[in-house]
C-alpha cells in the first residue's frame, strides 16, 4: 500500500481555504472517482482503492491518502495531480 502525504501552506481565511479544498476534492473526485464529506476541519474521502483526509488549519492544508495495491502503481502521477491542484487553488 502506498501513501501520499503533502503539506501545503496557505494564506487564506478558513472559509476561503475550505472552499478551495472543496474545489480540489471535486476535481480529484471527477478524475479518480472519490466521494468526500467534512468532519470538522477535515475532509474525509474514499473511493475504489483510495481513502484519506484533507486536513485544514489556519496556515496549512495537509493531504494524506492511502492507496490500495492496484492504485499504488499510479502513486507518482496521482501525487503530481494533487500537487498541481493544490498549487492552482492555494498559490
Amino acid at each position: 500500500m502506498a501513501t501520499i502525504d503533502i503539506c501545503h501552506p496557505h494564506q487564506r481565511s478558513m472559509q476561503e481555504a475550505r472552499a478551495a479544498v472543496e474545489r480540489v476534492a471535486a476535481k480529484i473526485g471527477e478524475r479518480f472517482g472519490i466521494r468526500s464529506a467534512w468532519a470538522g476541519d477535515s475532509l474525509d474521502f474514499h473511493g475504489s482503492g483510495v481513502k484519506g483526509r484533507i486536513g485544514l488549519t489556519p496556515k496549512q492544508v495537509h493531504f494524506n491518502a492511502h492507496l490500495g495495491f492496484p492504485v499504488s502503481m499510479f502513486a507518482g502521477s496521482i501525487e503530481a495531480e494533487i500537487r498541481k491542484q493544490l498549487d492552482q487553488e492555494f498559490d
